[in-house]
């Protein structure tokens, strides 16, 4: 044990943890989200005033106007952007290929001042990666978000051992790719990890030998360390992959997991709702569960977390991005809000609605479309649950959009003899894959030949899919072909619409997978 890692765990430091952490709980719960939205939003324009895009978009004029005007003109001024605009109007002209051939990106007082020398590499859906500015500021936000929220934690477990212990990262890659000039790109948990104070270091798992293996190597090691390693009191990651972490705990230890991590005090989980998974990890812990607790990040900004004691995630409006809320029946049919969508501000959102997420951000993200939808539970605080990705298949965190599971039959049904009528895709979470029922036309269609001909136009299509599916992490799809009337039978049967005339969702949109569930059991009967 270093000596930073042995002061802290001493009394009095760990009394002045205590104290540091109700105090910055409290500051965090006296907040007004709605002045600070304001305030972040008169930073924003004020900062990028001098930028190109603040030039193309008036935000000198906007930037000595009143609040709710200045907003207003905000919003006439400033359209709703996805990635692929902000790729094409002002990112793409500072890639450069440099003469040892690799990429370099440089974004200079395009959309934020400055270089942005930090960029988080995610699956496009209209591109093989997208590159999301990341700025330095964001990342000190970032930190001061994961410190409220281990401080409202702390504040209200005074008993609590964590900060005594370590905490088990479940990162996704950690390497990062150079772009040059100290510009470098990677997977939001590789700058997080890479860019940590040193002090940090002590307190977090696994080492980084352990994180560069192979999916499957990495979960098998990870696993021998927490049943190896009583001080890691924490673990944070997907709820997927935590579970296939625990489980394999189970296999490796043989005994209850209860038994196994008797110290283990909190999961911090994130990225895709643990609705579907929560009996599992009951059954899992029996009566010694941990504490969870939930959050909503993303590579454009922290969103979300949830204090211990409360039900649901509250909205955290205060780390450098402003938002924008479009209704969820204001969505076209790619799932982008529609041309003549209304966007809300925090102060006029409604509970009970789902709505698509709308963010300005202090790395020069504007007005964008990120893909997530929230629906308010609360306004006084304002209580959220994350919804998921608008006719996205992301249970698995594979990220596939509607337009490539569209694409995939399409191709399917351009292939020799293959009728596809209907369909719909959803998440057999236990089982990790996919479940497509395909109502077809005519008979002597093979299942296997349309798994394999659906997997590969989907791994063609989705890096994340191919890069999940490889790993082991995503197993081969299941399909069921069921008579070409089926599904029309079923949304009359079961959902009580009238078959044909109703819109068959061709994602299950449901967050426990419920629908393609049933759809499969009524197929199945036949």
């Amino acid at each position: 044990m270093g000596l930073t890692a042995s002061l802290v765990r001493t009394r009095p430091v760990q009394a002045a943890i205590g104290t540091a952490a109700s105090l910055r709980a409290e500051r965090f719960l006296a907040r007004d989200p709605l002045a600070a939205q304001r305030k972040i939003f008169c930073d924003l324009v004020r900062r990028a005033r001098g930028t190109r895009f603040g030039l193309d978009h008036g935000f000198h004029e906007i930037s000595g106007m009143p609040i709710r005007e200045a907003i207003a003109r905000f919003q006439q001024q400033v359209p709703v952007r996805t990635y692929q605009d902000f790729w094409d109007d002002y990112f793409q002209s500072g890639l450069s290929i440099g003469p040892d051939g690799g990429k370099r990106l440089r974004l200079d007082g395009a959309t934020w001042p400055g270089r942005v020398r930090m960029f988080c590499e995610t699956s496009g859906t209209t591109a093989p990666t997208k590159f999301i500015p990341f700025s330095e500021q964001m990342f000190s936000e970032n930190r001061r978000a994961a410190l409220d929220m281990i401080s409202c934690y702390l504040a209200a477990n005074r008993s609590s051992r964590v900060t005594r212990g370590k905490i088990l990262y479940m990162s996704g890659s950690t390497e990062l790719n150079a772009l040059g000039d100290g510009i470098c790109s990677g997977d939001m948990s590789a700058i997080t990890l890479r860019f940590a104070p040193r002090w940090l270091a002590p307190f977090v798992e696994p080492r980084p030998h352990v994180s560069a293996l192979p999916w499957e190597d990495k979960v098998r090691a990870m696993a021998e360390l927490l049943l190896a390693d009583p001080s890691i009191r924490a673990i944070s990651g997907v709820p997927p992959w935590i579970l296939l972490l625990l489980k394999r705990c189970v296999e490796l230890g043989g005994r209850p997991l209860g038994e196994l991590l008797p110290g283990l005090e909190l999961i911090i989980h994130g990225g895709t709702s643990i609705k579907p998974y929560w009996s599992e990890f009951g059954a899992l812990f029996g009566d010694n569960i941990p504490h969870f607790l939930e959050l909503l990040p993303s590579s454009e900004a922290f969103m979300a977390f949830q204090r211990q004691g409360e039900a649901r995630m509250r909205l955290a409006p205060y780390y450098g991005a402003f938002f924008e809320f479009v209704r969820f029946e204001d969505l076209d049919g790619n799932g982008r809000p529609a041309a003549n969508a209304e966007a809300v501000t925090l102060e006029e959102v409604e509970m009970g609605r789902r709505y698509a997420v709308i963010l300005s951000t202090c790395s020069g993200l504007w007005r964008y479309h990120i893909g997530d939808t929230i629906r308010f539970t609360g306004l006084s605080p304002h209580f959220i649950e994350f919804t998921g990705r608008d006719r996205f298949l992301d249970k698995l965190e594979e990220k596939v959009t509607q337009a490539e599971v569209e694409r995939a039959v399409s191709d399917l049904n351009a292939g020799e003899g293959w009728r596809v009528r209907e369909f719909m895709v959803g998440a057999d979470v236990a089982a990790r894959r996919h479940v497509w029922v395909l109502a077809v036309e005519g008979e002597g269609r093979n299942a296997e030949e349309a798994a394999r001909l659906l997997d590969t136009t989907l791994r063609d299509l989705n890096a994340d899919y191919a890069t999940f599916r490889s790993q082991g992490r995503i197993n081969a799809p299941e399909v069921l072909l069921a008579p070409e009337g089926t599904i029309y039978d079923w949304s009359k049967t079961v959902r009580g619409k009238l078959g044909g005339q109703s819109k068959i969702p061709h994602i299950d949109p449901t967050p426990d997978s419920s629908l393609i569930a049933s759809l499969r059991g009524f197929a199945g009967r036949g």
